[in-house]
């Protein structure tokens, strides 16, 4: 058997790959998006992760498929998820990739709020002063992105609060295979897109589909990595690494978009990044104790 650390060590890894594989699409589909709409990166990006997924599916079948378990919830999280990425695209066409990326930190946040105000679990006290140091954070953050405007600003606000939707309806359907879930998800992005395409679509040559269509092999396999790094090592073992993400923003923006970030959005990210951590370790303690937090089950 593989001793606990090197499981845990390789679930890091695996996060750590993932992470930079997610934020280099961020900068590919920033790139793409000056020439090209939110809806032609959703409908490619969907097509070849759908390519991608294919086998897998017909490995576990289709009537896992066409016969979905809770499917008004199916529905909701397709929704939440296909609208968010949209948001996450426009949003970083319009904003420097750090700072959006700053938004999108703040889900933990939100997700521990939601679950405190939806799901009735408990929010104790370290809980709730996390959530409150966060969300001073997302006010500081706030502050540097109305510089890039209202509308950006309050996209990307939307969109982290449609991602931590998708991310509880995920956590509600967790006996859902992975690949069905997927392929739910990206029948919803490209739907979505093919219904936006007739309002702008620009002639995309060869080689810019197969850009555009890597957003979504990328995608695909950085998504499966993370699903193998929960497999190996705990949860509050390999998340905090997804905070790696802000920092690849901050350099990725400045080699490739000359961007350099304001010292208010740094501050914000800074008291997010410490609420997760506070969040993670409080997940991590429990875990150790081997309890579960009033309310959750």
């Amino acid at each position: 058997m593989t001793p606990p650390s090197n499981r845990n060590l390789a679930g890091i890894l695996l996060m750590s790959v993932a992470v930079l594989g997610f934020s280099l699409n961020d900068v590919l589909g920033k790139w793409l998006l000056g020439s090209y709409t939110v809806a032609q990166v959703l409908v490619l990006r969907s097509i070849a992760a759908l390519l991608i997924l294919a086998p897998l599916l017909v490995r576990e079948g289709v009537l896992p498929l066409l016969q979905p378990r809770r499917p008004r919830l199916q529905l909701l999280r397709v929704a939440c998820g296909t609208l968010e990425v949209a948001a996450f695209y426009w949003a970083v066409s319009q904003m420097p990739l750090a700072d959006t990326m700053a938004f999108w930190m703040a889900t933990p946040i939100f997700v521990a709020l939601a679950s405190a105000v939806l799901l009735k679990e408990s929010l104790d006290r370290p809980r709730f002063i996390a959530v409150v140091l966060g969300f001073l954070g997302v006010v500081l953050t706030l502050g540097a992105g109305l510089d890039h405007g209202l509308l950006p600003t309050l996209t990307a606000m939307a969109g982290v609060v449609l991602y931590s939707g998708y991310l509880l309806s995920t956590r509600a359907l967790r006996g859902t295979s992975a690949p069905v879930l997927a392929v739910y998800q990206m029948l919803g992005a490209l739907t979505f897109g093919l219904f936006l395409a007739p309002f702008g679509w620009v002639p995309v040559g060869w080689v810019d589909t197969g850009l555009l269509m890597l957003l979504g092999v990328v995608g695909v396999a950085a998504h499966l990595a993370v699903t193998r790094s929960l497999a190996l090592a705990p949860a509050p073992v390999v998340v905090p690494w997804q905070y790696a993400m802000i920092l690849w923003g901050i350099l990725f923006g400045w080699i490739f978009f000359d961007e350099v970030p304001e010292v208010s959005m740094l501050a914000g990210v800074a008291v997010i990044v410490g609420a997760g951590f506070w969040l993670t370790r409080l997940e991590l303690r429990d875990a150790r104790r081997g309890s579960v937090p009033a309310g959750e089950g």
